[in-house]
């Protein structure tokens, strides 16, 4: 754990016994999804902008439904979460937010309201019909669900359609994140391509179905895609990719980035890509929840991290991309070694023509068959119930080698080292 991190689990100590709370900013995040050197340089920031004190108690959480379960409770005061899409659609159905005062906000330093971008503003405008998401959250981090694949063993055509996870021709190379959510969404979205095209379902509408012949449909597709899976992975299918292991990985464009990075250090070579069929868009962001206790304080937190050099930095230190819409921001991000692509739905007209890496910031063709997530309320155990049934039966060969494998190297190491194993540096996956 780094410096900061281990002073500010000390601080909660402390700062437990002291009844000044509005001194006191408790911020609780996904773990390594922030550049930790920004925690103490807004303590100061605040002070500068107010004349007050504050105190940053830091703790992280790994599961969204881990953070929900403390807030739901009312167990823990945390005056800034940051939880993902459905989790912010949830907690707005469910009463758990405070409404963002933007106005007590001095103008100059009112950095969520001058770096919104428009795409962000317009599908937040979506999560709820009748409460304003905007008014309650703000996007931090935001992507795509694609495939990574090896350029080496999968053409862009074949990697170009979600069939791909179920092509014979890579049996036992495929790799499939283990999050039911960002993988029903691709799934029906493929089974559903004749609908879209001849108009009778939208994509919209395919992020609210959970309807027992949708889940059917894609329980079918996953059990015949089943046989073929390298292995159900929380966070090791991209490493699995630098490797050369596996060849498709139905995978984050967050993770996307630091695989391809990784690889070509090792002379591997892969690529991210948004299938044509269309995919779901996904965002991770900051809100208060109802049990705060400093308000004010979380007000300025959540403007400080849409500054746009703040922005940058926690962006360049997590390998996850800003929703914050900030012209500086796209500047930081042009790199002339990519063909211009339009994202004038994020950035506004002047980034119609821009070179940025597109695994980054998709083009805007791109995102147009793509749509927000969505809560699915007590029809998510029906989702789960499903995942469970595709995964729990019959684990495939290869996933039985994999674990044999597994046992027979942590055996080796207790025989013969007694040296712990250095391990290696890598993002955490967040969704």
């Amino acid at each position: 754990m780094k410096k900061f991190l281990i002073l500010a689990a000390l601080s909660t100590v402390l700062l437990s016994c002291s009844a000044n709370r509005d001194q006191v900013l408790k911020v609780y995040n996904w773990s390594d999804y922030i550049d930790e050197s920004v925690l103490p340089e807004f303590e100061a920031w605040y002070k500068a902008q107010t004349g007050e004190d504050i105190k940053i108690v830091y703790q992280t959480f790994d599961v969204n439904e881990t953070m929900l379960s403390k807030i739901e409770k009312g167990h823990e005061d945390y005056d800034v979460v940051c939880p993902s899409d459905y989790i912010i659609e949830r907690m707005l159905n469910e009463g758990l937010l405070l409404p963002l005062d933007f106005a007590s906000l001095p103008d100059e330093i009112n950095y969520i309201e001058l770096n919104k971008s428009p795409y962000i503003k317009g599908v937040f405008d979506e999560i709820n019909p009748t409460i304003n998401a905007n008014d309650y959250s703000v996007a931090y981090m935001w992507g795509t669900s694609g495939i990574i694949y090896n350029t080496e063993k999968v053409t862009a055509e074949e990697a170009g359609t979600w069939n791909v996870i179920r092509n014979p021709k890579f049996a036992g190379q495929i790799l499939i994140k283990d999050a039911p959510r960002d993988v029903y969404g691709p799934v029906l979205i493929y089974l559903k391509q004749q609908e879209l095209k001849e108009g009778k379902v939208t994509l919209q509408e395919l992020m609210h179905d959970s309807s027992d012949a949708s889940i059917a449909a894609v329980e079918s597709f996953l059990k015949e895609v089943k046989p073929g899976v390298l292995g159900w992975e929380a966070d090791f299918g991209k490493d699995q990719m630098t490797k050369g292991r596996g060849v498709v990985s139905l995978n984050w464009s967050g993770d996307a980035v630091w695989a391809i990075e990784e690889a070509a250090e090792v002379g591997v070579s892969l690529d991210y890509i948004v299938p044509d069929e269309g995919s779901n868009v996904w965002f991770d962001g900051w809100v208060i929840p109802k049990y705060a206790k400093n308000v004010k304080a979380a007000t300025y937190f959540i403007s400080f991290m849409c500054r746009p050099d703040i922005a940058i930095r926690n962006m360049d230190g997590t390998g996850y991309v800003s929703a914050n819409g900030a012209y500086e921001v796209l500047e930081s991000q042009i790199d002339e070694q990519y063909d211009p692509i339009d994202l004038s739905y994020f950035f506004g007209e002047q980034a119609a023509s821009v070179c940025v890496n597109p695994v980054l910031y998709p083009d805007k063709a791109v995102i147009d068959r793509c749509a927000l997530e969505h809560d699915w309320g007590k029809d998510t155990d029906k989702l789960l119930a499903m995942w469970s049934r595709v995964k729990g039966d019959n684990a495939s060969g290869m996933t039985y080698v994999i674990i044999v494998l597994a046992l027979l190297a942590i055996i080796a190491a207790i025989v013969f080292s007694n040296k712990s194993r250095k391990r290696r540096r890598k993002k955490t996956s967040h969704r």
